[in-house]
């Protein structure tokens, strides 16, 4: 656990190439050669580090208390939920912009969430026929992480829109899950 925690704050600090594996072994007291015992290289260890991002997010989407809503208010729930975490967890967001395909494959799960409910809102008639749920969840996860991840360049840029304003980021928020619902709804 330590080695994942040292790990996960040195690769969001100085990105995959910045990082440097000595100072992850320092930071998490072990030797750098426990590291490649276990992690077999720093992209190993990289990995490890978004797996557990990975469980972690799914562990709190998991706790969303089940619900009996229609799945198009299930898919705001969850979609909100997955926003809450990922601006909670900063550094999970700068590894998320910094992950290749396979590295994100650990977060499957949290679309493949998404992808249930728009499946079931589909067999409900509240989604859309056309929509295909996994690149709709794919896409919904992208937006969420794209925003956390240029956050401080969108807000400077939207000083007309009140960049100081404390609740930007909830605007934001509600603007990308209604774009979602909105884009997949029936009507």
């Amino acid at each position: 656990m330590r080695i994942i925690t040292a790990a996960r704050e040195e690769f969001a600090r100085r990105g995959f190439e910045g990082a440097r594996v000595d100072q992850i072994a320092r930071r998490a007291g072990v030797n750098k050669q426990l590291l490649f015992y276990y992690f077999h290289s720093k992209r190993g260890l990289f990995g490890a580090v978004l797996v557990r991002g990975a469980t972690e997010l799914e562990q709190a989407l998991a706790a969303i208390p089940a619900s009996q809503e229609r799945p198009l208010e299930r898919i705001r729930i969850t979609l909100e939920a997955q926003f809450q975490y990922l601006a909670a967890h900063p550094d999970l967001v700068v590894l998320l912009t910094q992950a290749g395909r396979s590295e994100a494959r650990p977060f499957a799960p949290a679309i493949k969430r998404l992808v249930v409910l728009l499946a079931e809102g589909q067999g409900r008639g509240e989604v859309r026929d056309d929509v295909d749920p996994h690149l709709a969840a794919a896409q919904a996860l992208v937006l969420m992480v794209a925003y956390l991840g240029l956050e401080s360049l969108i807000a400077a840029s939207a000083a007309p829109l009140g960049a100081d304003e404390p609740a930007l980021r909830e605007r934001w928020k509600d603007a990308a899950v209604r774009l979602v619902l909105d884009g997949v709804a029936a009507h």
